[in-house]
């Protein structure tokens, strides 16, 4: 009864709605009353169920946040807050036929309003019809856009903490920046100054020269970081922020060489971010002559930037510079070549790189040295795991500083630690001659399987244990030069680096490794040739004094391989050599399979009976084959043990 009590009241409503209505007067009576049939009808239709006009339906809660977090940046479709000021300004249909049609009438109505909801939609649309179009200067107005919703005049306006919009904007605003200055024929990021063309007017943009000088170097061809994707790594990390994240190549400058940038490798790639500084944006909008200024940061100089008052962070992509930097390197081809080749270049030719040392950065007072040294037929490169980590690090981001050791790694295992702890030596005094810093006097030295031994060479006393060893007379009652003479000394006489508090071992065979004491390791050694700055001096004492040496014959030189031998004399002289009190040691030991007992354990090159080192602050166990430094475990002990360096006095 109620249900008919409904229809009679909604009968008599059309009835008098069509009584009322003038156009009906005249009408025939039949016609109203088909017209009264027609919504009795539609009435039965809604009530025995079919949709209402306005209704809901149920999503997956994955379709669900799509919707909720759909932008231009990550499809074709727009965010709900900018469909609902083109709704809100009877835009749709405008906007379905002519995109910049929309853009310019929402502009004008900007002008009258400047509310930051129709800054936020005219920063996405912009951005979505330059991506379809091509027009560049859509880029250019999106990351204008986007910048006055950011940071308006007032600051009592600033979008709140938990506006989704605030992530999407500075999006927007970096890679509107990025790609409204990118070149389509070669991909690469070229900013001009001048003025530059806008959709409702013009960007009178000034770019100082000096804004790409990076110390010695400039920083040219730059690449917007987002659009390269980074294989190889098992994270890509991203420095949250606003600005334009770029990877830029360096340039050497000619005579303009800086201390601090002497020993970066002309072949690294710099993480760089661009940012607009414009100025009075809301109020210029209206005339659309707007002036701003470039301004290129990396790392070293800034990790944030003001703007109008506010300090907000930049954006870089570290991940990408460092994946770019070993793209084609040729420190992987060099691998198996530095081990056969003893005077191998692996470093450009340049004072700066005689002993092999070099910096992933300038040089920063008060940053603690992490020198990595790697093992036998291996490289730098073999770090980038750990140093995509590290170097992403927030807490020790600014505390510490990365060296890398690079050697032929088919040298004598004293000669390459020479180089080594003399190459150090050298670093440190060229940066602090006068002892100022104590951060360098706080070093942490890391090495992997033979560059742990080299480590060990950093932090030891060793007496005349390691010259009798291979010598039968003392090293002043040999007649040789005085380079010779610095030569021998500098490989066969060790003292703890006074700068150097903390050594890790990874994967280091202390008493050798069965691999370099079989057949594999005796095969290698006769295809290792020596440096011939080494066997021409020894060479020389064989001819004039062969009672010196204890080996009659260069053939008798041992490689590294053969140092490695646990039966070689080498190896047995150097393994009871303790570490010198005053630095701590820790151990990181690979296993590939635990499941073994105790005693067989190995990593397929070392056993655990040889990695093992007694006395150490740590040791850690990872499952793992002999090439464990790259291994989610190891980077996270490292990591610890840096932190834990950090609190010590």
């Amino acid at each position: 009864m109620r249900t008919l009590r409904r229809l009679e009241i909604t009968g008599a409503t059309l009835l008098g709605s069509a009584a009322a209505d003038p156009g009906a007067i005249g009408r025939p009576r039949r016609v109203q009353a088909h017209a009264l049939g027609v919504w009795l009808i539609s009435g039965l239709l809604l009530l025995s169920g079919c949709a209402t006009p306005v209704g809901v339906n149920r999503l997956e809660p994955r379709e669900a946040y799509r919707e909720l977090t759909a932008s231009v940046l990550s499809s074709a479709n727009l965010s709900a807050p900018t469909l609902q000021i083109i709704n809100r300004n009877g835009l749709a249909e405008t906007y379905r036929k002519d995109t910049a049609a929309a853009i310019a009438t929402l502009h004008q109505g900007l002008l009258a309003a400047r509310e930051a909801d129709r800054l936020f939609a005219l920063a996405e649309l912009s951005f979505l019809h330059a991506t379809t179009s091509g027009d560049r200067r859509y880029f250019l107005s999106a990351a204008i856009y986007a910048h006055a919703f950011l940071f308006p005049a007032d600051p009592s306006l600033d979008p709140a903490a938990l506006d989704p919009r605030l992530r999407t904007a500075g999006d927007i605003y970096n890679q509107g920046l990025s790609r409204g200055f990118t070149d389509p024929a070669d991909g690469r990021v070229v900013f001009q100054g001048g003025s530059h063309p806008l959709p409702f007017g013009r960007l009178d943009l000034r770019v100082d020269p000096e804004e790409f000088r990076w110390g010695s170097y400039r920083l040219v061809r730059l690449v917007d970081a987002t659009q390269l994707q980074v294989r190889g790594l098992r994270n890509r990390y991203r420095w949250h922020g606003l600005g334009a994240p770029l990877v830029a190549e360096l340039e050497s400058l000619p005579d303009a060489e800086e201390l601090a940038y002497a020993r970066v490798p002309p072949a690294l790639r710099v993480a760089a971010t661009a940012f607009l500084h414009l100025e009075n944006v809301a109020a210029r909008l209206a005339s659309g002559q707007l002036t701003g200024r470039l301004a290129l940061y990396t790392t070293q100089e800034s990790t944030r930037v003001d703007v109008g008052g506010r300090r907000v962070p930049l954006e870089y992509g570290l991940s990408a510079a460092l994946a770019n930097t070993l793209e084609g390197s040729r420190a992987y081809r060099l691998e198996l070549r530095g081990l056969l080749s003893g005077d191998l270049k692996l470093m450009k030719e340049t004072a700066r790189f005689k002993d092999n040392v070099f910096l992933m950065e300038p040089y920063r007072p008060g940053r603690i040295p992490v020198v990595l040294v790697h093992g036998t037929a291996s490289s730098p490169a073999r770090w980038a795991e750990l140093l995509n980590e590290l170097l992403n690090d927030p807490d020790l981001w600014g505390r510490y500083q990365f060296w890398l050791f690079t050697y032929n790694t088919g040298n004598p295992i004293l000669y390459s630690g020479g180089l080594l702890t003399a190459g150090l030596r050298q670093v440190v005094q060229d940066l602090d001659p006068d002892g100022r810093d104590p951060a360098l006097r706080r070093m942490v030295v890391i090495g992997h399987s033979q560059g742990g031994l080299l480590t060990k060479l950093t932090a030891i006393r060793s007496g005349d244990r390691l010259w009798d060893n291979a010598f039968r007379v003392p090293l002043d009652g040999l007649d040789v030069g005085p380079e010779t003479r610095e030569l021998l000394r500098r490989s066969m006489f060790y003292e703890p680096l006074p700068f150097v508090r903390r050594v890790v071992f990874i994967a280091t065979p202390h008493q050798g490794s069965y691999v370099s004491g079989g057949w594999i390791g005796r095969l290698t050694s006769r295809l290792i040739a020596l440096p011939q700055n080494l066997v021409s001096p020894l060479t020389g004492i064989l001819q004039r004094s062969p009672e010196a040496l204890v080996q009659r014959s260069m053939k008798d030189l041992p490689r590294s391989t053969d140092n490695m031998d646990p039966l070689h004399p080498f190896i047995r002289a150097f393994a009871p050599i303790p570490i010198a009190s005053g630095v701590a040691a820790h151990s990181i030991i690979a296993v590939d399979n635990l499941e073994d007992p105790r005693e067989e354990w190995e990593d397929g090159v070392v056993a655990y009976s040889s990695a093992h080192l007694e006395g150490v602050a740590s040791e850690l166990i990872v499952a793992s084959d002999h090439s464990c430094q790259a291994t989610p475990q190891a980077i996270e002990e490292v990591r610890r043990i840096l932190r834990e360096h950090l609190r010590e006095p």
